[in-house]
């Protein structure tokens, strides 16, 4: 084969993980941006906490219920066409929520944003099951979660400057904006797999060849999603997924500033401060999942019941000094709940495709995130009721009471999610963990 042609194909696969990491970045702004204005929305749309809890959670709802769908579009339609296509319907729906006039109108708005960004991960796990290495794999979704963090860090501290600066529904009309411009980028840039550029898989570039690498398998469309939800070993990493889900994004995703602010007595930007910490374990910690399964356990089981037991006992902590703890701490705090709820979850999705076919490694992983959406569109509202159920303090904001009550419920779904690791079933590629471990 032609060296230069190989090189070509490696080359270009970077350039696509860029577009996809950047779409990426917009789907994690989205999804964590109420934390920082919460109480803007509140105030200047004039609704309760549990309202705003609503208003945050119509984009998990959309979320979650398209990830199925997700996986099926891009085992069939092609991620390519599936992305542009709700890239372009998240943009529109990030504008109309910064035009929205009221509670409704911004719940609808909010629905065509998680509606439009639902289909970004799971086609790219799609896109680089093609263009990369099954070997690579959990550290290409480790790279993906990294920028994702990204998204992250620019839904708090630079999201309360601008919010500061234009306003929250101008910055959501200029973020709308974006993401319409990288629909385009996807469309013009993005292909399925290196034959749709007339370019060798990757199995000719490793030499195996066509007539020496494996037939993939012919598994109709039906009859893969009949595989996925028959497997028993699906449900322990689904149902973990939902109860980790809850305490990240019940948590980092929404209610900790608010947190900060009324139990602390925390600024907007004090509180988006701390939440930046959120991003940058999310950035760290990803690509550290990936290394610490691949490179030192040799095991996926073993760090997601670690890391689930790291969130078990931050939730705990939180329980026992839920007004104590030194603000410094709280940096670290909200780091490591970033490592073990939510940089882990590269390991259970790099689990969930392991258990399946590569065929219908978009269908698996889009099954299984629907659980942690699922428990984003419950938790969320829930909290702001628990918080609405306490009396308010003299100065409007949440009571201790209150929020305790809101962190038992954490507490709660974080033990849940560590006691179904131990269900799950070990998938690190057997003939890689003998050859490294020897």
């Amino acid at each position: 084969m032609d060296g230069d042609l190989a090189q070509k194909v490696l080359r270009y696969r970077w350039g696509i993980f860029w577009i996809m990491a950047v779409a990426y970045v917009f789907v994690y702004f989205h999804r964590l941006c109420p934390a920082v204005v919460a109480l803007d929305l509140q105030k200047s749309l004039n609704v309760s906490g549990g309202a705003v809890g609503l208003l945050a959670s119509a984009y998990f709802y959309p979320y979650a219920l398209m990830q199925f769908p997700a996986g099926l579009l891009s085992d069939s339609l092609g991620p390519r066409k599936t992305v542009t296509l709700f890239l372009i319907v998240a943009g529109i729906g990030s504008i109309l929520l910064g035009l929205a006039p009221g509670i409704s109108s911004a719940v609808a708005a909010r629905v065509l944003v998680g509606l439009g960004v639902s289909m970004v991960f799971i086609p790219a796990m799609k896109i680089f099951s093609q263009w990369f290495r099954v070997s690579e794999f959990a550290f290409m979704a480790a790279l993906l979660n990294a920028m994702g963090g990204a998204g992250a860090l620019i839904a708090a501290t630079p999201l309360a400057w601008m919010t500061g600066s234009v306003g929250w529904r101008a910055s959501f009309e200029i973020i709308g904006a974006g993401t319409l411009l990288i629909a385009v980028a996807v469309w013009m840039f993005v292909r399925n797999r290196p034959r749709d550029m007339g370019w060798p898989s990757l199995a000719e570039i490793d030499h195996t060849g066509p007539g020496k690498a494996a037939k993939p398998q012919e598994i109709p469309l039906w009859e893969g999603a009949r595989r996925v939800v028959g497997e028993k070993f699906f449900w322990p990493v689904a149902v973990w997924f939902f109860f980790m889900m809850c305490v990240f994004f019940g948590f980092a995703g929404m209610w900790a500033g608010p947190y900060f602010m009324h139990t602390y007595g925390m600024t907007r930007a004090d509180a988006g401060a701390v939440l930046n910490m959120t991003a940058v374990g999310m950035i760290f910690g990803s690509p550290f999942m990936s290394y610490l399964s691949d490179r030192v356990f040799f095991s996926r089981k073993v760090v997601l019941m670690l890391f689930s037991g790291v969130l078990t006992a931050l939730m705990l902590l939180l329980n026992l000094f839920p007004q104590g703890l030194p603000i410094s701490a709280l940096y670290g705090f909200m780091f490591l709940l970033a490592v073990s709820g939510s940089a882990i979850v590269v390991i259970g999705f790099t689990t969930t495709k392991e258990l399946f076919p590569v065929e219908i490694a978009g269908t698996s992983v889009g099954a299984v995130n629907l659980f942690p959406f699922l428990g984003g569109a419950v938790s969320q509202p829930l909290l702001g009721r628990i918080l609405d159920a306490y009396p308010k303090t003299a100065a409007g904001g949440y009571s201790p009471e209150g929020y305790q009550a809101m962190l038992l419920v954490l507490l709660g779904a974080a033990a849940t999610a560590l006691v179904c690791t131990f269900f799950m079933k070990e998938t690190f590629p057997l003939p890689r963990r003998i050859r490294t471990a020897s």
